[in-house]
């Protein structure tokens, strides 16, 4: 237990320290927020409704799925891990504690969001308190799950980008985050359904807002926690300590199973 809160400090203060994680984590996400916040607001007076679960689940988006993956794919491919594994650090530790701590930088992002939203662009706060902790926890979850994966199946930080961006550009697109998923045409809805941003927003709306939703919002809350368990679980079973490593327990392509729970929701909802 020692260990691991001497690990998880460290990682907390690198994500402070580190120029690219401090990018990702508070000035993207927040400088984000206040041009959509200006733009949107005036664009689109309706986004003042979905505005404070959209800028927390975009600022998600980026620590989690732009940013969580690289620094494993680095870390890996310079041999670090090897040092973990000698030292009896175990796979699990070096997968959750980034996601911990990234999580950590996430609820400070949220804090701030959700706080100055009402302030500054008259954006509704959350109606259900608890249920929007709990929705935010799962977004969190679901989507560090995801940037594991990506981190552990890339052969390379160029191959982590485009993974990443397969999810980032989608989500932002057609995601429910600037356009809501009532007004996707079918296909492209179907396709939405498929990420865990068009979940999370529509959990937020119907748990946390108490808004109308496109479909049940307790089946997002499902597909959420079943998504991250599956990443998480999935991640660790195709973990390599080094590039090296040549006995990797499972083939890449086993990743796609990360997303039977969003492909059941296209065929269920």
């Amino acid at each position: 237990m020692n260990a691991f809160a001497i690990h998880f400090s460290f990682e907390f203060r690198t994500g402070m320290r580190d120029r690219t994680l401090l990018l990702m984590n508070y000035l993207l996400p927040l400088g984000l927020y206040g041009m959509l916040g200006f733009l949107m607001t005036e664009l689109n007076p309706s986004f003042r409704e979905t505005m404070i679960p959209a800028m927390i689940i975009v600022a998600i988006l980026f620590s989690m799925v732009l940013g969580l993956p690289s620094p494993l794919v680095t870390a890996r491919e310079a041999g670090i891990f090897r040092s973990y594994k000698i030292n009896g650090v175990p796979a699990t530790s070096i997968l959750t504690i980034p996601a911990l701590t990234t999580m950590l930088h996430m609820v400070v992002v949220a804090a701030i969001i959700t706080a100055t939203a009402p302030l500054f662009f008259g954006a509704p706060p959350p109606v259900n308190w608890p249920a929007f902790i709990l929705i935010f926890l799962l977004t969190a979850f679901a989507h560090a799950g995801l940037g594991m994966l990506i981190g552990v199946i890339s052969s390379s930080s160029r191959a982590t980008v485009l993974w990443s961006q397969l999810i980032f550009l989608p989500s932002m697109l057609i995601g429910g985050l600037m356009i809501p998923y009532s007004m996707l045409p079918g296909v492209l809805g179907k396709v939405g359904l498929l990420l865990p941003s068009t979940h999370a927003m529509n959990a937020f709306q119907g748990l946390a807002q108490n808004q109308v939703t496109a479909f049940a919002p307790l089946w997002s809350v499902i597909i959420l926690l079943a998504g991250g368990i599956l990443s998480f679980g999935l991640a660790n079973y195709l973990f390599c300590w080094d590039r090296l490593n040549t006995t990797r327990r499972g083939h890449p392509a086993l990743a796609l199973l990360a997303l039977l729970p969003y492909v059941l929701g296209v065929v269920l909802l």
